[in-house]
């Protein structure tokens, strides 16, 4: 779900161009958003595709059970496709006219700024709800 219709209710066409990103990525990874990684520091598969991509490793979200079996360029481009699809700023995503023109040439692409959902500030609220021990969980709740 797009940042702008989850947060606002606003829906465009860009919140679709959203969810193409979400499902490509999901498709190259074959995981699904919500799967926790390893690491402990990306709890979203966008996250996660976002760190590797920021330092270099994107392909390491390759689906292991595609073998060797794709064009690493290719798939490479799908990655960067899906991260400019799921950019934080709906002005900022591409168009899915643009997006085809972009799967079916080989055109430069320009660099994915952040996704939107990154949890720079989840994690401080989880830490904040979890007790020290991790034994007991604050529950805030309204009058």
């Amino acid at each position: 779900m797009s940042p702008e219709y989850a947060m606002q209710g606003v829906f465009s066409i860009k919140s679709d161009v959203y969810s193409f990103g979400v499902l490509l990525l999901e498709i190259i990874a074959g995981k699904k958003n919500g799967t926790c990684y390893h690491d402990g520091l990306s709890p979203y598969l966008i996250e996660h595709v976002w760190d590797l991509w920021r330092e270099g490793k994107a392909m390491e979200i390759v689906d292991a059970s595609l073998g060797e079996t794709y064009p690493p360029n290719e798939v490479l481009r799908c990655i960067q496709i899906g991260l400019l699809c799921v950019q934080e700023h709906a002005r900022d995503r591409p168009t899915m006219l643009t997006i085809v023109f972009m799967l079916g040439n080989d055109t430069p692409l320009p660099s994915p700024k952040q996704p939107a959902f990154i949890s720079t500030t989840t994690n401080n609220i989880r830490d904040m709800l979890t007790s020290i021990n991790e034994v007991s969980i604050s529950e805030i709740d309204g009058r």
